[in-house]
């Protein structure tokens, strides 16, 4: 099973606990984002765009501790920039894993193999690293030649010493479905307990414009991917968010799903657009105009988002919505399909690769940001 029984069940607790209580917006995942300084400068990403004030900053433990408390999600991801830059970042782990909280640390892994001993393992904690695909590509999608093989040092010493690590991969235009398949395999032979894969997000501060997908080429790239799968590779993943991501689904936008919590607050509407912040969980819940984002609402921000942030919870609450719902989702974790398709083959066969997408020379990006840090 790509997730401990345990965090199943919690999670499939909370979620009927909502239901039963009427409640219609309720949070599943928190994204607790620490800190945005960075020792990578991605070109699909922004965080270390901001200026250097915001980047020196970061959230105490006591204030990721309240938020969490604050929005009482049974599940914390912890993105960034690189949690890993922290200072106090195995405290906040150790205090969340304390409140029996599900905690998926996001890192590039450079710092990974040097810290590992500041953690326990434990099933509360699960390493996700953000690996782009295959060593060519990774290292262009981060700008940063040799990352590749650092991170998998890191997954084979976390996995060796006894760590849950899952895999992260973002998908941008021109990604080769054949690579990333080779992908999967090398990440399933490395010992990761389940991979998670979602398309670029267009993130207003990234440097790179150009190679985030829309909608219609997000669904033929997975589509190619994801059908005809093998029996070896575990998903992350809510089977219908997968079909969603294959065109087999259409699901809107719940941003409320997975608030983020930062040094600026509690952020409106979601992870990945900024229309203000909120003081409190609360606030964010009765002050956000829900109904003007998502696709349904004609918002062109949100017009060609599939991002997992704002459609798995989506999923999840289907799951749990109806009858119906429940019995297609327990159907298809009991019988999981490989999703075999003919015509999904025959695109693999043909597809012809892109040129690699080009290093982007980022002129905010110092020496110091693009090279890995020491611990303290």
């Amino acid at each position: 099973m790509a997730v401990p029984v345990s965090q199943a069940w919690t999670v499939a607790t909370y979620v009927l606990k909502q239901k039963l209580s009427g409640r219609k917006r309720y949070p599943l995942v928190l994204m607790l984002e620490p800190l945005f300084r960075c020792n990578l400068a991605c070109a699909g990403c922004g965080k270390i765009q901001y200026p250097a004030h915001i980047l020196k900053a970061d959230l105490s433990p006591e204030e990721c501790f309240r938020a969490v408390e604050e929005c009482g999600a049974p599940m914390v991801s912890i993105p960034g920039g690189e949690p890993l830059l922290h200072p106090k970042m195995p405290e906040i782990v150790a205090g969340l894993v304390e409140r029996k909280k599900y905690v998926y640390m996001c890192t590039n892994a450079l710092l990974l193999k040097e810290k590992l001993h500041l953690f326990k393992p434990s099933k509360y904690l699960s390493f996700s690293v953000h690996l782009d695909g295959e060593k060519e590509h990774h290292d262009f999608s981060v700008c940063r030649e040799g990352g590749h093989d650092i991170a998998m040092e890191g997954i084979h010493a976390a996995v060796a010493a006894g760590f849950r690590v899952t895999t992260n991969t973002t998908l941008f235009d021109g990604a080769d479905p054949n690579s990333v398949r080779r992908h999967f395999d090398q990440l399933m032979e490395a010992g990761v307990e389940s991979m998670m894969v979602s398309p670029g997000y267009t993130y207003d501060k990234a440097p790179d414009q150009n190679h985030f997908l829309g909608k219609a080429k997000s669904r033929k790239l997975f589509r190619a991917i994801l059908s005809n799968r093998k029996k070896s590779w575990e998903f992350n993943t809510h089977p219908l968010f997968a079909e969603f991501l294959m065109g087999k689904q259409n699901f809107e936008c719940t941003p409320w799903g997975m608030p983020t919590f930062s040094i600026f607050g509690w952020q409106k509407p979601c992870y990945l657009l900024q229309d203000g912040y909120a003081d409190s969980f609360q606030e964010l819940m009765e002050t956000t105009s829900w109904e003007n984002y998502g696709a349904k609402s004609g918002n062109p921000q949100c017009a060609n988002c599939m991002v997992h942030s704002g459609h798995e919870a989506s999923a999840v609450d289907y799951n749990f919505g109806s009858l119906k719902g429940f019995l297609v989702t327990a159907k298809k974790y009991m019988f999981p399909s490989l999703y075999p398709d003919a015509e999904a083959e025959k695109l693999l066969n043909e597809w012809k690769p892109a040129h690699a997408m080009p290093l982007i020379q980022i002129e905010s990006a110092t020496k110091a940001q693009l090279e890995p840090v020491s611990g303290d």
